[in-house]
């Protein structure tokens, strides 16, 4: 395959469109953010790269706390909505129809039509140029009831999650894999050769 060189960019993908909250339950903001991720399993450990700019930004700086909201395809335009305008001029929460809900370990509120919820709190600030980033532990997670199965084992694939790439929103499709299939050994045909 013929690659064309490109410069030097802000290109992975995709990216997940999380709904970040913020602030506390009598004024809270949501803020939109691609540039997240995993940076440790134990203790778990995310990050959230937000503009100093954003009214966001010194809420989370002031408070250390925000939550990670995983959106859903149907919530994707309040998504993008809570992206392209301020908290300072608009109460997000009333104009999405979106309800903020309490959570034990943090004073922010979650958004209760997201399927997943990551309650984090800042351990670190770090200025990188155009964003900063927000250092968090992860120290609540709180699931949709209709996500679990009767042994309690986490069905994310019923979430119907989106994603972010270049610009463009993308609902998530068919499972193509599962984590070590590459690596699984071929199961024998118990009569030996298949269609015997």
């Amino acid at each position: 395959m013929k690659k064309i060189k490109l410069r030097g960019g802000a290109l992975l993908a995709p990216l997940p469109p999380v709904m970040v909250s913020c602030g506390n339950m009598e004024k809270a903001n949501i803020l939109t953010v691609a540039w997240t991720g995993i940076l440790n399993t134990v203790p778990p450990k995310t990050y959230i790269a937000v503009r100093p700019r954003r009214h966001s930004h010194h809420i989370i700086k002031e408070t250390g706390e925000f939550v990670l909201n995983l959106t859903p395809a149907s919530l994707v335009r309040a998504a993008d909505f809570c992206g392209m305008y301020t908290g300072a001029k608009v109460d997000k929460f009333k104009k999405c129809g979106l309800t903020p809900v309490a959570a034990d370990e943090v004073s922010v509120p979650m958004i209760g039509e997201c399927p997943l919820s990551l309650c984090c709190k800042v351990t670190a600030v770090q200025e990188m140029g155009s964003h900063d980033l927000f250092f968090a532990d992860i120290v609540g997670v709180y699931a949709d009831e209709a996500l679990m199965d009767e042994r309690g084992k986490l069905h994310l694939e019923r979430a119907d999650l989106c994603a972010y790439a270049h610009g463009e929103y993308f609902a998530l499709g068919k499972r193509i894999g599962t984590f070590g299939f590459s690596a699984a050994k071929k199961k024998k045909h118990p009569l030996g050769q298949k269609g015997r």
